[in-house]
């Protein structure tokens, strides 16, 4: 039987509320909906890879999916979910982060075929508005007191909010209605802080005779520990953008991922079916320790975003850090210039087919502190050069024994790696 569009959401766990007789509205196909992205910075991350797998589901499910780049109310700020005040910025940087948003989310959606997705831009219409139409064909039909109990505006009250981000709510509603008259949109998809903003564009439509509209909002996710979703250990933000996440990292955040929470994750943001992710629900109780569970969320996100290669990549640079048996000479040269950009790494003369150096390789790449103590891991038998351990009297390597591309990869003790590379004479 095939599940209707709020039926897919709900076993994924993507559901958090609905308007009254969007069920009944969402039970056939055809519907258009729509979903905004701010595009105030230059990449979307992964926290909002939540609103992009529900259009994702709303095509899947014989629906018509827009996305929304504000670059209009990006000139503003949602100050859903904010403390302070953003900084405004010009048309120009706003333009640039729509197009790079644009091409994040032409890995998802499918822009072709039957229910072929839209993008959109509401700088379209929302710059040539003109402000005292506006206040009488819109703004009418707003209360201040009901605008002042909206959780976004309501939580900013203490601290303060201008009139300009103030106003956001009634340029989000208008979105909606604009789209329902140019794109016949009937639903709008957001986060669950959104639901307000949401409701004011279905209230909107209503008032001004375009018929019926309904919202759905999806969760806001957080870790199992109580650590903020999207986030490294050391607070950065995980990046759809690989030059603000290598795909090294952006794969090691998911397979890293605690078995609290993969169950979850298999589903919010991977496309395998319900009898796939229970199956690996059971072997995060059985057999936890082999990580099936988070090798397949990894791979699978990563490859929507990345690409099989990058993917491939991240698995055997994971690989090379963390599986002490792997033998490195079978190390493709993508994997060691991949490796290359997360490791401690250090270039070394190659002059004259001159042996390498060991020991100061050790104390450059900064895996230990002194050639004193360089020599103490010799002699321990804790130093291995492209997976051969040496002894005290094996300071030295030939240059021939480098990996394709000239590397070395240098193993001291369990997980302490770092990478040499030939360079010039």
């Amino acid at each position: 039987m095939t599940r209707t569009f709020l039926d897919e959401l709900a076993w994924r766990g993507l559901l958090f509320q609905s308007t009254e007789g969007a069920q009944r509205a969402l039970a056939g196909t055809g519907i258009v909906g729509y979903c905004g992205f701010d595009p105030t910075g230059s990449s979307l991350h992964i926290g909002n890879l939540v609103p992009v797998m529900g259009l994702v589901h709303l095509q899947r499910t014989g629906h018509f999916p827009v996305a929304l780049v504000g670059g209009g109310t990006g000139m503003i700020g949602d100050p859903s979910g904010k403390s302070a005040e953003r900084n405004l910025l010009t048309l120009d940087q706003v333009a640039e982060n729509a197009a790079s948003i644009r091409q994040q989310l032409e890995r998802f959606l499918d822009f072709d075929g039957a229910f072929a997705a839209r993008l959109v831009n509401n700088a379209d219409w929302l710059m040539e508005l003109k402000l005292v139409d506006f206040l009488r064909d819109t703004g009418k039909h707003f209360g201040i007191n009901a605008m002042m109990a909206k959780d976004s505006v309501k939580s900013r009250l203490e601290t303060g909010i201008s009139y300009t981000e103030f106003s956001y709510m009634l340029l989000q509603a208008y979105d909606f209605l604009e789209l329902n008259r140019r794109a016949g949109v009937t639903l709008q998809l957001g986060g669950s802080d959104q639901w307000g903003n949401i409701t004011a564009g279905t209230e909107l439509i209503r008032k001004a005779g375009s018929g019926e509209a309904h919202g759905v909002t999806l969760p806001l996710v957080t870790n199992a520990d109580g650590s903020k979703f999207g986030k490294t250990a050391a607070g950065t933000s995980v990046w759809l953008d690989p030059a603000r996440t290598s795909p090294y990292k952006f794969y090691q955040y998911w397979i890293n991922c605690d078995d609290r929470d993969v169950g979850r994750y298999l589903r919010m943001f991977t496309l395998l079916e319900r009898e796939h992710v229970e199956a690996l629900d059971a072997l995060v109780l059985s057999a936890p320790e082999k990580r099936e569970a988070q090798s397949a969320l990894a791979a699978d996100v990563t490859t929507r975003v990345h690409g099989a290669a990058a993917t491939e990549a991240a698995r055997e640079a994971s690989r090379v850090i963390f599986d002490r048996k792997l033998d490195p000479r079978s190390l493709r040269r993508p994997v060691l210039e991949m490796l290359w950009d997360e490791l401690p790494h250090v270039v070394v003369q190659g002059s004259d087919g001159a042996a390498i150096s060991v020991v100061d390789v050790l104390v450059e790449s900064g895996l230990v502190k002194s050639k004193g103590d360089a020599r103490r891991q010799l002699q321990q038998g804790a130093v291995a050069v492209n997976g051969n351990k040496l002894s005290a009297d094996e300071a030295t390597v030939a240059q021939s024994d480098a990996l394709e591309g000239g590397y070395f990869l240098v193993r001291k003790g369990g997980r302490d790696v770092a990478l040499a590379r030939l360079g010039p004479a």
